[in-house]
């Protein structure tokens, strides 16, 4: 099949461009192939899987999991989104910089977001499948985040009408929690 590296401007972000197979009767596509997307940079071993379903405008996020972190390869199955990765690497000159790539189900594109980053999206269409493979287990006690409208961020998110949880209303900003990153 095949997998081809799409340019990412923050070290460590992967995004993946499959190759589709499409005819009259729909498509086919590899989404997950450990032994080429580790020639990408995606070396990571993933125990999780989780999907999500959510409406036109729902914005989810800025989260992440604390120790020992966990990386992300996020696919949009169905709709289309805009992912934001935020860097909390402390040590890294992007620190709390973002990138953002539309993954929908017309490109397959697939965005591997390594531990030490937040994120986050926004469903730009009626409706969307996110699915999301983990590299470690979801745990409760290790859910952070950060404010999605975080001036300090500055995320430009599309204007339009945002469904979000009062979880994600209620995020510190990126300067409330910085001495307390892991990473």
């Amino acid at each position: 099949m095949g997998f081809e590296h799409v340019d990412t401007r923050l070290e460590g972000l992967v995004l993946v461009e499959p190759q589709i197979f499409r005819d009259e009767r729909g498509f086919l596509v590899e989404t997950f192939r450990q032994d080429e997307l580790k020639q990408l940079g995606i070396d990571c071993r993933f125990v999780q899987d989780n999907q999500s379903r959510s409406m036109k405008g729902t914005l989810r996020g800025i989260h992440f999991q604390t120790k020992p972190g966990q990386a992300k390869l996020v696919r949009c199955a169905r709709g289309r989104i805009l992912d934001v990765a935020v860097d909390l690497r402390s040590e890294s000159p992007t620190f709390g910089e973002w990138e953002a790539h539309e993954l929908s189900d017309e490109n397959q594109r697939l965005l591997f977001i390594p531990v030490g980053f937040g994120h986050a999206f926004l469903v730009l269409s009626d409706d969307a499948d996110v699915v999301y493979r983990l590299s470690s287990y979801y745990k409760p006690e290790r859910e952070a985040g950060i404010a999605f409208d975080d001036p300090e961020v500055g995320i430009e998110w599309p204007a339009m009408g945002h469904l979000i949880s009062e979880r994600d209303r209620a995020a510190p900003t990126l300067a409330e929690i910085r001495d307390s990153l892991p990473w």
